[in-house]
C-alpha cells in the first residue's frame, strides 16, 4: 500500500484539515543468531527488516489523540491525553497510548496538543518479528518529531519503549527488540550487548543471497512458562559453577574452555545442556561476526544451522513446525543455513538463501510443510532496513 492510499484512507477516517499529515516508519526486526542469551549477559545479533510500521498523524487543536489501524477492527477511538490509562479492551492501542503516557511521565514534551493517527503495518502479529516492538519505536518517534523534539535520539528512545511497555502493558521484555528496530542501519546487523547497550554495527553483505523468513503460522504456546523455566535453570548453572569460579554471576561471563574444565560442577544433566547452549551460542555470535566481516557467507550459514540445532536439543525451545520448516529449507539447493529465530515454540524460521532459489523454497519447503504438519507457512524474502525515520512523499 502506498503513501497517498494511506493517506486517502486517512482523510476518510479523520476528515480534511489545514494541517499536513506527516508519516513515520519503523521496521520489524529479526535476529539473526544468539538465541536466549540476552538474559544471560551475551551478545545478540539482530537487524532491522525493511517491512515493518507506518505511522501517518495529523495535529488535532484538542488534547486528544485519535487511534485507528488499518490491520485491525474497532474504527477510531480517541482518548484524552490527560487521562491516559492501560485498558484491556483497548487492545492493541495500549501499546501507542504507552508511549504517549510515558514520554508525559518522563518529561520529554508536555503535549500542548493532540494528533490523530493512523498504522498500517505489514509485520503478521504474533510472527516473532517485533510488530509491538515496531508500533512503540514509532510512535515514541513521531509524536517527539511533532512536537518539535527532533532528532530523536533513538537509544534513549528504545530505553522508554522497553520502559512503556514493562510497566505500562506489564510485559517482562528485554530491549533487543526496541533497540534494533530504533537503532537499524540498511545493510548492517546489529552486534549488541543488552546489559550495557554498548553495540556495534556490522556489514551484512549478502550479494545474490536474501534472508528468507518462514512463519509457522503455529499458535506459539509454552513460552512464559518456558521462558521462566530456562532462565531458572541458567541461573542454576551459575550457582553451580560458582564454587569453580568465585564472582561468576552470568553465564555470559564465561570462556567455551572455562565451561569445559567446571561443567562436571553442574551435576543435573539438563541445566548443564541449558548452560552449554548458551556458551556455544554467544560463541557462535562471535564467530558468526567475524565470519560477515570476512564476507563468509557459508560460514554464516553453518553457525545459522549449528545453533538451530542447539536451541532443539541442548536448549529444547523448538518445536516440530519449527523443525520441519528447517529440515525442508536445508534439502533446498542454494539454502546456506536455517535456524529457528525467536522465543520458540512457534513462530519463525529464519533462511539464507540464493535468489535463484527463493521460489523453489517458497513452493517446496510450504508443499511439504503442509503434507507433514497440516499448516500452511507464510513466507517473507527480507532484506535489511533502517530504523525508524521520517518518511517523505
Amino acid at each position: 500500500m502506498d503513501l497517498h492510499q494511506l493517506s486517502s484512507h486517512f482523510i476518510e477516517l479523520y476528515g480534511t484539515s489545514s494541517e499536513e499529515i506527516a508519516v513515520f516508519h519503523a521496521p520489524g526486526r529479526v535476529n539473526l543468531i544468539g538465541e536466549h542469551i540476552d538474559y544471560n549477559g551475551g551478545p545478540v545479533f539482530p537487524a532491522a527488516l525493511t517491512f515493518g510500521t507506518a505511522m501517518l498523524i495529523r495535529p488535532r487543536t484538542d488534547k486528544t489523540i485519535g487511534l485507528a489501524s488499518l490491520n485491525f477492527p474497532g474504527g477510531t477511538q480517541h482518548f484524552s491525553i490527560d487521562d491516559i490509562t492501560y485498558r484491556k479492551e483497548q487492545d492493541w492501542r495500549n501499546y501507542p497510548l504507552g508511549m504517549a503516557a510515558f514520554l508525559l511521565k518522563e518529561g520529554l514534551t508536555d503535549f500542548r496538543r493532540g494528533y490523530d493517527i493512523l498504522y498500517y503495518g505489514e509485520i503478521p502479529n504474533g510472527a516473532g518479528l517485533s510488530s509491538s516492538a515496531s508500533i512503540e519505536v514509532v510512535t515514541g518517534y513521531g509524536l517527539l518529531a511533532m512536537e518539535g523534539k527532533e532528532p530523536v535520539d533513538t537509544v534513549k528512545l528504545a530505553q522508554l519503549a522497553q520502559k512503556a511497555e514493562n510497566e505500562f502493558i506489564g510485559v517482562n521484555c528485554g530491549i533487543m527488540d526496541q533497540f534494533a528496530v530504533a537503532n537499524g542501519k540498511m545493510n548492517h546487523a546489529i552486534l549488541l550487548m543488552c546489559d550495557t547497550l554498548e553495540y556495534e554495527l556490522v556489514p551484512f553483505r549478502s550479494g545474490d543471497y536474501r534472508l528468507v523468513i518462514s512463519n509457522t503460522n503455529k499458535r506459539r504456546g509454552l513460552v512464559d512458562s518456558a521462558y521462566n523455566e530456562r532462565r531458572s535453570q541458567c541461573e542454576w548453572a551459575v550457582t553451580a559453577l560458582q564454587a569453580g569460579i568465585p564472582g561468576l554471576k552470568l553465564l555470559g561471563e564465561l570462556t567455551l574452555e572455562q565451561f569445559e574444565a567446571n561443567q562436571d560442577l553442574i551435576q543435573n544433566g539438563t541445566v548443564r545442556r541449558r548452560a552449554r547452549h548458551v556458551v556455544e551460542e554467544i560463541d557462535r555470535v562471535k564467530k558468526a561476526v567475524a565470519a560477515l566481516r570476512g564476507d563468509d557467507l557459508a560460514e554464516f550459514g553453518q553457525l545459522m544451522n549449528a545453533s538451530h540445532e542447539s536451541l532443539r536439543d541442548l536448549y529444547e525451545v523448538s518445536c516440530e513446525e519449527l523443525d520441519v520448516l528447517v529440515e525442508e529449507a536445508r534439502k533446498i539447493e542454494g539454502t546456506l543455513g536455517s535456524r529457528m529465530t525467536g522465543a520458540g515454540f512457534g513462530g519463525c524460521t529464519i533462511s539464507l538463501v540464493h535468489k535463484d532459489a527463493i521460489e523453489a523454497f517458497k513452493a517446496e519447503v510450504g508443499a511439504n510443510y503442509n503434507r507433514r504438519t497440516g499448516l500452511t507457512a507464510a513466507f517473507y524474502v527480507a532484506d535489511i532496513g533502517d530504523g525508524v525515520k521520517r518518511w517523505q512523499y
